[in-house]
């Protein structure tokens, strides 16, 4: 049964003698857990009233009782921000309410505190590293809630168990969540005091300060990424990435290279123990809530795998394209094919080929000039070692021959095998077997007889 805030100001007066409101407001605070409202006296002081709404809600408070009972003034004066007293209780059959003192500063929404700026989120990583730097002996020894980094992820698992027994969860989530979990090295973190219920409606602000944290319900030691987890709800990476800094500039361990990975992991995980609780709790209005966020969360992993897809096929593409034009480029810088050199000779007279030096015709019949092949040394062209024959052939077996073949034989009349090589002739006259110049030698016709 929701109770009103003139309900709650007149079980705070029953709560804490001689107070007597004069003014009542309702307070934010879990909805699902508790009624809540701040209340003015007729000093003009401030005044908190929690009140359970189930047996379970009624515990955490007794728990946070006996929390603030452990912060003496000694832990409290270490402490960068102020902390709530618990000024009086009143119960009603198994349920306790509390009324806390006044504490400096305003609520602020998480809207406001994304618009806020950089000061106000690096305030808030400042107070987190506090609360984490808490001395684990003060919790351990009030016998709270105390986790070793595998014992919480074992817890975890064992959640997920149960959330999976409703049939309410996507099948996507589930693998998400549990391949998670199974990664052991996101959960080599080193445990921590955690504040366990940390939000934007437990944290007070005066001005740009942190100047109170309320809500100690949850107070245990365990996985400091849980704190983190509204953080990462609020859906604006510059107020995590702020706080995240200022929360590791300020605190002394080592980074933690998984905590926002965890804390991501964590804020998901809760839509799963709402559901969980709204079951046990036979709330419908709970379940049918869990299971809308759930829908919706279920939506946003899907679009989220389906960007990381397409970025990696682009990724890919491009990596194939990078190496189709690296190996472009190493083609076009080749080596040049070899190349072998004939070494020329000295010599660079012209080779005369195919005629007399005179420019007589060899082999025409008549005197009449015949065109030259001349092919010049130097020019790609290997000179021949020995001086080329001098040929002269005549059509109608009547023309001169060529050299001074005393071998040859055959009529007179010059028959077609009367070429001879000329080579001996050459060598015989002072011919240079190197293929210097060579003169031609003049051919006189001789009559027939």
């Amino acid at each position: 049964m929701k109770r009103t805030p003139m309900e709650l100001a007149a079980m705070a007066s029953a709560a804490v003698p001689g107070l007597s409101p004069t003014g009542v407001a309702g307070s934010p605070d879990d909805a699902a857990d508790f009624d809540a409202a701040l209340l003015i006296d007729d000093a003009g002081r401030r005044w908190r009233v929690r009140s359970p709404k189930h047996l379970e809600a009624s515990m955490r408070l007794e728990t946070e009782l006996l929390v603030l009972r452990t912060f003496v003034p000694a832990v409290r004066a270490e402490l960068p921000f102020a902390l709530p007293y618990v000024a009086g209780t009143v119960r009603q059959g198994d349920l306790c309410t509390f009324v806390y003192s006044h504490l400096p500063g305003t609520i602020r929404s998480i809207d406001s505190l994304v618009t806020s700026g950089r000061s106000v989120a690096a305030d808030i990583g400042r107070a987190m590293a506090a609360i984490h730097a808490i001395p684990r002996e003060l919790v351990t020894s009030a016998d709270l809630p105390s986790y070793t980094a595998n014992e919480f992820r074992q817890r975890r698992l064992n959640e997920l168990d149960q959330a999976a027994t409703t049939g309410k969860i996507p099948s996507i989530l589930l693998r998400r969540w549990e391949h998670a979990l199974e990664d052991v090295s996101l959960w080599r973190f080193k445990p921590t005091v955690v504040h366990g219920d940390l939000h934007e409606d437990n944290i007070l602000l005066s001005g740009e300060r942190v100047s109170a944290v309320t809500g100690w319900t949850d107070l245990r030691v365990g996985d400091p990424a849980d704190d983190f987890a509204w953080l990462v709800a609020a859906n604006d990476p510059r107020l995590t990435e702020n706080v995240h800094a200022a929360y590791l500039a300020s605190s002394k361990d080592p980074e933690d290279p998984h905590l926002i990975r965890r804390a991501a992991l964590s804020a998901e995980f809760a839509l799963a123990q709402w559901l969980v609780r709204g079951v046990a709790a036979e709330n419908s209005v709970m379940v049918d809530e869990a299971v809308e966020m759930l829908g919706t969360l279920e939506e946003d992993v899907r679009a989220q795998e389906a960007s990381d897809r397409r970025a990696d096929e682009a990724r890919a593409a491009e990596a194939r394209a990078a190496e189709a034009r690296a190996a472009a480029a190493a083609a076009a810088v080749q080596p040049a094919a070899k190349v072998t050199v004939v070494p020329i000779a000295p010599d660079t007279a012209p080779v005369v080929s195919g005629a007399a030096a005179d420019g007589t015709a060899a082999g025409s019949g008549s005197a009449a000039s015949a065109p030259r092949t001349v092919t010049p040394a130097g020019r790609g062209v290997a000179k021949p070692n020995r001086a080329p024959s001098l040929r002269a052939e005549s059509g109608s077996g009547k023309g001169p021959q060529t050299g001074t073949d005393r071998n040859a034989g055959g009529s007179p009349d010059g028959a077609d095998q009367a070429s001879t090589s000329r080579d001996e002739d050459v060598d015989a006259t002072g011919g240079d077997a190197a293929g210097t110049e060579t003169t031609a030698i003049p051919l006189t016709p001789v009559p027939d007889k």
